[in-house]
């Protein structure tokens, strides 16, 4: 015999988060979203991702569409003195 879960309990697992959408951009580049019940304490969760990283590597780096490709390769190459 199966058992029927309480309305309740279904209620949550089908019924949509209410999670206010983001209004910042995190140092990450990411939408910054906060989820009320998540556990920053969790083995999951990288409380910090760019630990041990470098200015180079967290420099956020736009395409720029109004220009071709190989053009924004030079223009990036002669910026850097290559």
């Amino acid at each position: 015999m199966t058992t029927k879960p309480k309305p309740e309990a279904a209620d949550t697992a089908t019924k949509a988060a209410n999670i206010p959408p983001a209004t910042e951009i995190d140092t990450s580049g990411a939408p910054q979203q906060i989820v009320p019940d998540v556990d920053m304490s969790h083995p999951a969760v990288d409380d910090d991702p760019r630990a041990g990283t470098t200015d180079e590597q967290n420099r956020i780096d736009f395409n720029d569409p109004t220009i071709e490709s190989h053009k924004a390769v030079e223009k990036n190459l002669a910026s850097k003195g290559a």
